[in-house]
């Protein structure tokens, strides 16, 4: 029994330690070590009382304790090696990456491995980091309920989020909130291919499932720092206040187009105070049942100049909708959807039309620290393409479930330096089309031409986008 209790302990060592803040950037050029490292040593050598426990400390949903152990090298930056992805820091020990391969081993042939490389790049290109529609800082108050010459829909939205504030721990706790930290599992699988004549399914979505795990750091005002790590690739993103960044293996760390918004993962009952500042502007719309939960519902519109500000050369986003659906029971936020549609304009044919959708359910609200949070849910994502000529259109359906292991308030020692950008960060910013199948997304602008030419050499094995991906007849 004890060495079976020390097994589990050193694994769920190996998963906290792999999830640091400071791994994916310790290997960027011209930076010294992560400020994030030095906050954990930090932290170790203000609580000398654990070190000399014999077992590592993990910490749970509601305090942040200290991970003994060195400062590990970063995760591998590509997918499964046996396809050669792109990459450059690698790890020899049995560390998060090592253990994540463990579980999904099933000694897939090559042909196999390069169809779940680009199976894993759309997962994590549309499910990895994910932006709010719209920019909104939490130092901002939200408005006073007011009644007169005052549309009804938005006094109702103004009353509904005030009903969510106090269920959520309350204004006065929300504001004596300066950062908090979040680490949690996940599972990705993309389940559905549709096409005009026939529909696949994947029917061995169990066994075919991507597992991982995220940390998410944030610090007032608006910064934020995220790291996603699923079947031995890394996609991490973050944001300074002023800039947000992303880094996946196939393109490298750049910016966002666009205005500095919050993390999406961030709204799914992590952040309450900044998903009532989303909703600020929104209307009340109607009412719905959701799980057998009566909800009001909540509908937000990114403006046009944001809308402009994120499109980039043919490809334009024509609108972006965000729903909350609050319970009327709790005032809980239980789910919500978002959708934005693409316009890419090929040079001499038709254009095409992308429709992102994803709907995500937030279940399990326990408090943390005073705070209502929500400790799993699962999100459906489709994307939806049409266009060019009748009879055309596609549909990929992915899912993705979560669960929520540790939450922490106010961590002593964090500091503006964890949010810094990394130093290979390329001068242009790349837009949200560059994550759509890699055939459709048409040709870059002048300004990015070189830059997407060397992306394409070097996604040469993955051409065919979703067309690669192994689908299962569903008779």
């Amino acid at each position: 029994m004890d060495r079976k209790q020390g097994f589990f302990a050193a694994l769920k060592e190996e998963v906290v330690r792999g999830l640091s803040p400071s791994r994916s950037r310790t290997k960027s050029p011209g930076r010294t070590g992560s400020p994030m490292s030095g906050l954990l040593r930090r932290r170790k050598q203000s609580h000398n009382q654990y070190v000399a426990n014999s077992e590592p400390y993990i910490s749970r949903s509601g305090s942040l304790r200290p991970v003994v152990g060195e400062t590990l090298t970063p995760l591998m930056e590509g997918p499964d090696p046996d396809g050669g992805e792109i990459g450059e820091s690698k790890r020899g020990g049995l560390g998060l990456g090592h253990w994540m391969k463990g579980q999904l081993s099933r000694a897939p042939s090559v042909t196999s491995a390069a169809y779940r490389r680009s199976d894993l790049r759309l997962l994590l290109g549309v499910m990895g980091a994910p932006l709010a529609p719209v920019h909104v800082s939490t130092t901002d108050p939200l408005p006073h309920l007011s009644i007169k010459d005052t549309p009804i829909e938005t006094s109702s939205a103004q009353y509904i989020l005030q009903q969510y504030t106090a269920a959520s721990g309350g204004q006065k706790l929300q504001n004596s909130i300066r950062n908090a930290y979040a680490m949690g599992k996940v599972k990705m699988i993309a389940s559905e291919f549709e096409t005009a004549t026939r529909v696949l399914k994947n029917r061995t979505a169990s066994k075919d499932a991507d597992c991982g795990g995220f940390v998410l750091w944030q610090m007032n005002p608006d910064m934020w720092y995220v790291e996603l790590a699923v079947g031995g690739s890394k996609v991490h993103a973050g944001c300074n206040g002023k800039l947000v960044w992303r880094h996946t293996p196939w393109l490298g760390a750049h910016s966002a187009k666009g205005p500095v918004r919050p993390l999406r993962r961030a709204l799914q009952g992590l952040d309450p105070r900044t998903t009532a500042s989303m909703f600020a502007d929104a209307r009340c719309i109607g009412e719905k049942m959701i799980n057998g939960e009566d909800c009001f519902i909540l509908k937000l519109c990114a403006d046009p100049q944001t809308l402009k500000a994120r499109s980039e050369g043919p490809a334009e986003i024509i609108r972006h909708v965000l729903f909350g659906y609050f319970s009327q029971k709790t005032g809980l936020l239980v789910h919500m959807e978002d959708s934005h549609l693409t316009r890419i304009q090929s040079s001499g044919g038709d254009a095409v039309y992308w429709e992102t959708t994803i709907n995500s359910f937030l279940e399990d609200y326990r408090p943390v620290e005073g705070i209502m949070i929500a400790h799993s849910g699962r999100s459906i994502v489709t994307l939806f393409r049409f266009g060019e000529m009748a009879m055309s259109h596609t549909k990929t359906r992915m899912e993705e479930t979560w669960t929520i292991e540790e939450v922490a308030f106010n961590v002593p020692g964090l500091s503006v330096d964890c949010f810094i950008p990394p130093a290979d960060l390329r001068s242009g910013s790349i837009s949200e089309a560059c994550e759509l199948p890699h055939e459709e997304r048409g040709k870059s602008s002048v300004a990015l031409a070189a830059h997407r030419a060397k992306v394409a050499a070097l996604e040469k094995t993955h051409d065919g986008g979703i067309d690669n991906m192994i689908w299962r007849m569903e008779v």
